[in-house]
């Protein structure tokens, strides 16, 4: 399959990646979508599931956004046009959409955030806005109309009287109506607008982008609960001065040093990066398995070849440090020492995970144990 349209990976990241839309025709040729607009609508009335429906013009309000869990009897209030279902993380409910999710591995696990699907009757919209996250536009239904381009920002005009970043005078570059299989692709910052043409339903593949609040934020709390952040900051070589109210430079100067030492810590920062980015959307997408399993039984179950499979709403990454490898897997790490450091490539490469390399670390005391833990713990399971 060529999804990308004809072009390499390498090629996209290189000159689309953050830079400018690519349209590409039957980038998933004969594509069907993997659910229907009855299955959506029961999920967002599911109280785990992230839903909302957004109506452009609810009771003379501009595009208005309700938040489920929604009732069948609020289905049924709904106008027959211009009105939008959207459901969050629809890859952690549905195996088949999170299969999806393998053909854009050439981004790295930590950059994929979540597939959102959205279903709209002829006319549905969420109106012309901008987003802060790449994304891949796939249309799985139906037509759906895009009119995209020019770069958005803080200072774009937006609609008033709405809850929602509405751009209020925006006019896009470029229009095009995706049939099912087409796919667009969106850097970050860029306006664009879809108006459903008939019932029609896209799936959104969209990408994280952490904020450098959030970044410093989780970087510092990490840091406060390290063993010797409850020191205290000392200063042997006071001298008089001349001034009591001054600040000498000397106190920044050892301020200054004490937060370079703490967050100069390469091991420390990959540790804490790898259990932010791969810490679970929602504490709902990872459960403990009905019934936990002992690391014999595991053994048996990989050893007569049956298929072990990432649950769909975990997160699995790597980093190689010096001596040992550290394994990320829903906010924890787990460091891999010598021949046991090849498993983390293995584990991560892909959510079905190689079943006869597999068998091969399973017949490891330490690796048994790891995978029996995480599948107790809900990360893995047999598909």
């Amino acid at each position: 399959m060529d999804m990308l349209g004809g072009i390499t990976p390498a090629e996209f990241l290189r000159d689309y990646w953050q830079k400018k839309p690519l349209v590409i025709r039957q980038a998933f040729p004969g594509f069907e979508s993997p659910v229907s607009a009855d299955e959506l609508a029961g999920l967002a009335c599911e109280e785990t599931v992230e839903s909302r429906i957004v109506i452009e013009d609810d009771a003379g309000k501009p595009w208005q956004v309700h938040n489920g869990p929604f009732s069948e009897e609020h289905f049924s209030k709904l106008p027959e046009q211009h009105w939008t279902l959207l459901v969050q993380g629809l890859d952690h409910w549905v195996p088949e959409v999170a299969d999806l999710l393998e053909h854009f591995r050439f981004v790295p696990n930590w950059r994929l955030d979540d597939i959102m699907a959205s279903y709209a009757p002829k006319g549905g919209s969420v109106g012309p806005h901008y987003d802060q996250y790449d994304v891949f536009l796939l249309q799985a239904q139906g037509n759906r109309r895009w009119t995209f381009g020019g770069e958005c920002g803080s200072t774009s005009p937006r609609l008033e009287g709405t809850p929602l970043r509405i751009l209020s005078d925006w006019q896009g570059e470029e229009t095009v109506v995706l049939a099912p299989g087409d796919m667009l692709y969106l850097p970050p910052a860029i306006g664009h607008h879809g108006i459903a043409e008939d019932d029609c339903i896209t799936l959104s593949v969209g990408f994280r982008a952490p904020t450098v609040d959030d970044l410093l934020t989780g970087f510092t709390d990490f840091l406060c609960n390290q063993p010797n952040a409850a020191e205290h900051m000392n200063d042997p070589d006071l001298a008089v001065q001349d001034n009591p109210g001054t600040i000498a430079p000397v106190v920044i100067d050892r301020l200054e040093a004490l937060i370079q030492e703490k967050i100069g810590d390469r091991r420390n920062l990959s540790l804490w990066f790898g259990q932010f980015a791969t810490a679970p959307k929602s504490v709902e997408t990872v459960v403990p398995a009905d019934e936990p399993a002992a690391s014999e039984d595991l053994q048996a179950a990989i050893q007569a070849g049956e298929q072990v499979r990432w649950n769909e709403g975990s997160r699995f990454a790597f980093h190689e440090l010096d001596n040992e490898t550290a394994l990320f897997v829903d906010g924890e790490q787990y460091l891999l020492r010598g021949d046991a450091r090849p498993f983390a490539p293995l584990l991560c490469a892909g959510a079905r995970v190689n079943t006869k390399a597999l068998a091969a670390f399973a017949e490891d005391e330490a690796i048994l144990g790891l995978l029996t833990n995480l599948y107790n713990q809900g990360s893995i399971y047999f598909e």
